[in-house]
């Protein structure tokens, strides 16, 4: 486990970007609520095994005295470097995400099944969009009752959304909480 370098670290938070917006800073400079220590410090980014975890300093340091071979995970992952080098978000970090998100999309109750099947957000499911989004933007998918159930790329518009049939894809999907099921194995 180790620190992120500094291109990593810039992959890491333009995606997050995408996401957040301004908000990043809330997730970078937030001090952390947990750990073994008094002042648990914190919350920082580090690299394991190709994915990148999101835990307090305390957690950290107590982490140091387990062996890289041994050491299975340490706080919470949000991502994962491919061999080719990009970065993707996996549906671990959807509620940091949600709390920190600038563009939201709700879902119709007839459309979450869809979505959490791993399909696109067509425009008849969609029932609630926030404003100013911009086609390539990063959404979190939220129910209608606002529980957070995935992540996606904006394919159009808010102004465009008003303007389509209601088969017309609005958000490409990322990722869905259905993937605890659909992949337990490799999560």
């Amino acid at each position: 486990m180790r620190p992120l370098d500094e291109k990593e670290t810039t992959a890491v938070f333009e995606k997050l970007f995408k996401f957040t917006g301004t908000n990043l800073k809330h997730i970078v400079e937030r001090p952390a609520t947990e750990g073994p220590d008094d002042p648990p410090g914190r919350y920082c980014f580090r690299l394991h095994k190709n994915r990148v975890y999101y835990a307090s300093e305390s957690l950290v340091r107590r982490a140091t005295n387990v062996s890289r071979d041994r050491l299975v995970a340490v706080g919470t992952c949000i991502g994962k470097f491919t061999k080719s080098g990009a970065f993707h978000l996996t549906v671990h970090s959807l509620d940091l995400l949600a709390a920190h998100a600038r563009h939201k999309i709700w879902l119709k109750p007839t459309a979450e099944m869809s979505f959490l099947y791993g399909n696109s957000v067509l425009k008849g499911g969609l029932a609630r969009i926030t404003d100013n989004t911009h086609s390539g933007d990063g959404v979190v998918v939220f129910s209608m009752s606002d529980v957070p159930l995935g992540f996606g790329v904006a394919a159009r518009s808010t102004q465009d959304c008003r303007k389509v049939d209601a088969n017309s894809i609005v958000v490409n999907h990322q990722a869905d909480i259905g993937e605890y099921l659909r992949n337990e194995d490799d999560l």
